[in-house]
C-alpha cells in the first residue's frame, strides 16, 4: 500500500515508518518543514495547506501526533495546546482524506476517551467518560468526521500507554526506579491499559491491512494491569526493589487535576476488536512487555 503518515517523528511514528517499510509498505512522512527527502511532504496544519500530489495514488492515511499531556503543567494555554495539537491536525487530514478520495483513515486517539473507569472492564462499546482528557479524544475522534461523511473507512487508534525502550513513561520512570525511589501511586488499585511497542505498531499495520475494521480500537495489551501490579513488574525488570507509595493526598495537592487525570485515573481496558479479529500479540503480560522493554 501507499500510505501517508502525519506525526512520523515521534515514538510510535518513527517505529511505525520503519515497520510499515520492512513490511513492503509505501511510506510518505509528512513534515512541517522544507521537504528535505525524497519521501517527506510539506504541511502546514493551521493554514490547512498539504503539498500538491501528497495524496495522489494513496490507499491510506495515518494520523499520529500531538504535544505531550504529561510533560508540563496543564494550565489553560497547556491545555488548549493539547486539545489543538490533535484536532486540528485531525480535521486537515480528513478533509484531504475526503476531497482525494482515499478510502482509509487510521487517526489516533487515546484509551482517555473512557475517563477514570475504575475495575470494569472496558471494550471499544463503552462510552466516554469524565475528565479534560475524555474531552479532549471526543473532540480528537470528532474532527475524522469529513472523512467519515465521504464514506471513508476511519478507525480510531485508542492508544494506552506505550512501553518502549526509547523513551515514554518508561523513560521517565527509569532513573526514580534504579534510585530506589519507584513506589506505587495512590492505592495503586487504578488501572494501567498498557501496550509494547512492538504491538502497537503491529495492531496498526493490521489495521491497515483489514480493511473490514472500522470505529474505535483499543489498542491495548490482552491483560491490563493496576498501577500496584505495573510498579512491582517493573521493579523486578530493572532489578531495584519498589519503595514508599505516593499517597493519593500528596498528588493531588501538588499536582491537582493534571496528576489527579494522570496518576490516579484508571481504564481496564482489553483490545476486543482486535482479538475478536485475529490479531497475534506479541507481549501478551505486562511481564513479557517490560522485560523486552529494559532489555532492548
Amino acid at each position: 500500500m501507499r500510505v501517508v503518515v502525519a506525526g512520523s517523528s515521534g515514538l510510535i511514528g518513527t517505529a511505525l515508518v520503519a515497520h510499515l517499510r520492512e513490511t513492503g509498505h509505501e511510506v510518505l512522512r509528512l513534515v512541517r518543514r522544507t521537504p528535505a527527502a525524497p519521501d517527506e511532504r510539506g504541511w502546514d496544519p493551521p493554514s490547512g495547506r498539504i503539498d500538491a500530489g501528497t495524496f495522489d495514488g494513496v490507499d491510506a492515511v495515518i494520523g499520529l501526533g500531538g504535544v505531550g499531556i504529561g510533560d508540563r503543567p496543564w494550565t489553560g494555554a497547556r491545555k488548549q495546546q493539547i486539545r489543538d495539537s490533535r484536532t486540528e491536525p485531525t480535521e486537515v487530514l480528513a478533509a484531504a482524506v475526503a476531497e482525494h478520495g482515499v478510502p482509509s483513515f487510521l487517526s489516533g486517539s487515546a484509551v482517555g476517551y473512557y475517563g477514570n473507569g475504575g475495575d470494569r472492564l472496558i471494550d471499544e462499546t463503552a462510552p466516554s467518560g469524565g475528565g479534560f482528557l475524555a474531552e479532549v479524544c471526543r473532540d480528537w475522534e470528532a474532527a475524522t468526521a469529513k472523512a467519515q461523511d465521504a464514506g471513508a473507512r476511519v478507525v480510531l487508534l485508542r492508544t494506552g500507554v506505550v512501553f518502549s525502550h526509547h523513551g515514554g513513561l518508561l523513560g521517565r520512570l527509569r532513573p526514580l526506579f534504579k534510585g530506589f525511589l519507584g513506589g506505587r501511586l495512590g492505592s495503586g488499585r487504578q488501572y494501567m491499559p498498557w501496550i509494547s511497542l512492538d504491538d502497537e505498531v503491529g495492531a496498526i499495520r493490521f489495521l491497515l491491512e483489514h480493511p473490514e475494521i472500522s470505529g474505535p480500537v483499543n489498542l491495548t495489551g490482552p491483560t491490563p494491569v493496576t498501577n500496584a501490579e505495573f510498579t512491582a513488574a517493573f521493579a523486578s525488570a530493572v532489578g531495584r526493589p519498589t519503595s514508599v507509595p505516593v499517597p493519593e493526598f500528596a498528588i493531588k495537592g501538588v499536582l491537582g487535576a493534571f496528576g489527579e487525570e494522570l496518576l490516579l485515573f484508571g481504564q481496564r481496558a482489553v483490545p476486543a476488536q482486535l482479538q475478536a479479529h485475529g490479531y497475534q500479540f506479541r507481549h501478551h503480560s505486562v511481564s513479557e512487555a517490560l522485560a523486552a522493554a529494559v532489555g532492548t
